[in-house]
């Protein structure tokens, strides 16, 4: 229906005649003359429609905003001083012979140009109008050329592209699972794949050697900006392989991505342990945009009369540590209250702060609150920080986890807030994460999933769990975990051994994961991967602020698509069919009685 899209016109095609088809972007009457604002998914065309044409004039003059058109017309320059440099398309205009209207539209719920004068709810409940917005377009196109970049990439490296199952069964991977009820077997369920983990794996066992999928993944799990119920993974394994190289694999991939989409080449990519990023940083994915780090400083804090930091830099699972902001010291009161209120979130109890206005006048060039608490280790204290006259100091003093997680946000918001990023694109390699991780009741779990394989041996790992690490490697860009994986667990004892530390027994490895140890005991080949979130990837290299930008059809944060109303009740005739009764209060609930 047509010869061109609107954004493929320029001064090549002046006085050749084109077909257009796309909605009215904007309309306007000009002393007779109405020029109609044509939008495809490739741009905007200018169109003028005069008198002379009297059907495609009474056409143009009924049209409305995203009423659908089909016109044909002569490609002509436009006239000196009405050219827009700055649209492609600014070059020229299409006079109009033949106008169509293929469909009428009622007026939208708001206009494209206006969408950030109106809220998310109401532009993800009408997401197909929201989606004709060119910025949706972009950033939706863009996604296609990773996608298909990534996967010219893994094709060239010997990787076979093959779909795993979405009905499988529930594994316990960190995340609460989607469950499916059966039909055909009463009482029992399906769950959604948290991830494609375990079926790779038998792939590799199945000789497959190079596997990748761009797979849909499931989690029940608490939401916010980067997580969606839904999401989608650059998934890949690979066999006799070790660490070096999967890292270099991928590594190599998001290299050549970034060039083959922005243009981009990316700077080095450093290693650093997961231990030094957490006592640098407070977080296993650092920004390394921002120069602010983290500084340790329970050896001075035990020497001081002043328990909020004597207490946790003496606790064997405590931490003091020291936050130096260069300028900081122009602060406000009120500005520091608002950093305090954000580190509860994390629940830190408080912010200590210290501002060094001059540092020649020792106690006296001062400002805090706290300083006299310190008076016998404040100047070795300024020492190790390296502190500076015009500096903030802040402080974090609680149980380590507290600490990392409070002062490491609170580093990166003051990066945010004072504008300190040094650079615009900063990847890193995080390694040597712990195999486990305890809650506060001691009781270990996996960092990453049970099947990364430890970097020690079967008897190690069991004479010292807690402090095994793990052969695992995250890739982080710009405070953003893009991927992650590891080498697996190959054999059947060191599998069985991790179990036992989980305190998963005989019984309930063989019923949750029987048909892996079962694999496991034919041949199976030292093997590993790693997985990246696509929709993280695509935010970044677009700009966003939430994956929600970069997913077609995306839900809310409380997990509902407000499109198409989902979740939704069923029919009681399908409830039966799959043996299920809903108790009276769940029904109840469900009304919003």
């Amino acid at each position: 229906m047509r010869s061109h899209y609107c954004g493929q016109l320029n001064e090549t095609l002046v006085d050749q005649t084109v077909t257009l088809c796309g909605w009215v972007h904007r309309r306007r009457d000009h002393g007779g003359v109405i020029f109609l604002d044509m939008r495809d998914r490739d741009g905007i065309a200018q169109v003028v429609v005069d008198p002379d044409t009297a059907e495609a004039f009474a056409n143009a003059d009924r049209a409305r905003s995203e009423f659908v058109l089909r016109i044909q017309g002569r490609v002509r320059l436009r006239p000196e001083g009405t050219q827009n440099p700055n649209m492609p398309t600014g070059m020229i205009e299409v006079l109009a012979k033949q106008v169509e209207v293929l469909n009428t539209a009622a007026t939208p719920p708001f206009q494209l140009d206006e969408h950030g004068k109106v809220g998310e709810e109401v532009r993800l409940k009408h997401r197909y109008i929201d989606l004709r917005r060119p910025e949706m377009i972009d950033k939706l196109r863009l996604r296609s050329r990773i996608s298909h970049s990534v996967r010219a990439y893994l094709e060239g490296q010997g990787f076979l592209d093959i779909e795993t199952p979405i009905l499988t069964r529930a594994t316990p991977e960190g995340a609460r699972d989607y469950l499916v009820p059966s039909r055909t077997h009463a009482g029992s369920f399906f769950a959604l794949p948290q991830s494609p983990q375990l079926f790779k794996q038998l792939l590799m066992v199945a000789g497959f050697d190079r596997y990748y999928q761009i797979a849909k993944c499931f989690r029940d799990e608490d939401l916010r900006a980067d997580r969606q119920p839904e999401f989608t993974q650059i998934d890949l394994e690979a066999s006799f392989v070790e660490e070096e190289d999967i890292m270099g694999i991928t590594e190599a991939m998001i290299r050549q991505l970034f060039q083959d989409v922005l243009s981009v080449e990316l700077p080095d990519f450093p290693r650093m342990t997961w231990q030094e990023a957490m006592n640098r940083y407070g977080s296993d994915k650092p920004d390394l945009r921002i120069p602010l780090e983290l500084t340790d400083v329970d050896d001075l804090m035990k020497q001081v009369d002043f328990k909020v930091f004597s207490g946790p830099a003496s606790a064997d699972d405590g931490r003091v540590a020291a936050l130096r902001v260069p300028g900081g010291a122009k602060l406000s009161r009120k500005e520091i209250d608002e950093y305090t209120k954000f580190v509860g979130i994390y629940g830190a109890k408080g912010l200590a702060w210290i501002k060094v206005n001059e540092r020649a006048k020792g106690l006296e060039g001062l400002q805090s609150p706290i300083v006299k608490f310190m008076e016998n280790v404040v100047e070795e204290l300024l020492e190790r920080i390296g502190a500076v006259d015009g500096d903030i100091i802040f402080f974090g003093a609680d149980k380590a986890r507290i600490v990392n997680e409070a002062i490491g946000a609170l580093r990166v918001k003051l990066g945010e807030d004072l504008d300190l990023y040094t650079q615009e694109w900063s990847p890193l390699w995080v390694v040597d994460f712990p195999m486990f991780e305890a809650d506060d009741n001691g009781r270990l779990s996996p960092l990453h999933h049970p099947f990364t394989s430890p970097a020690c041996s079967p008897e190690e790992l069991k004479e010292n769990p807690a402090g095994a690490l793990s052969r695992a490697y995250d890739m982080v860009l710009n405070g953003t975990e893009l991927g992650g994986g590891s080498i697996r667990i190959h054999d059947q004892a060191m599998q069985r051994q991790v179990f036992e530390i989980l305190g998963i027994g005989e019984e309930e490895a063989r019923e949750k994961f029987g048909f892996l140890l079962d694999a496991l005991q034919y041949g199976a080949p030292p093997h590993g991967g790693l997985a990246f979130g696509l929709d993280r990837l695509v935010m970044l290299m677009t700009g966003g602020r939430t994956i929600r930008e970069v997913i077609a059809f995306p839900k809310t944060q409380s997990a509902a698509c407000l499109m198409t109303d989902a979740p939704g009740e069923v029919s009681g005739d399908q409830l039966k069919e799959l043996n299920i009764r809903l108790r009276q209060k769940a029904r109840a609930e469900t009304a919003g009685e």
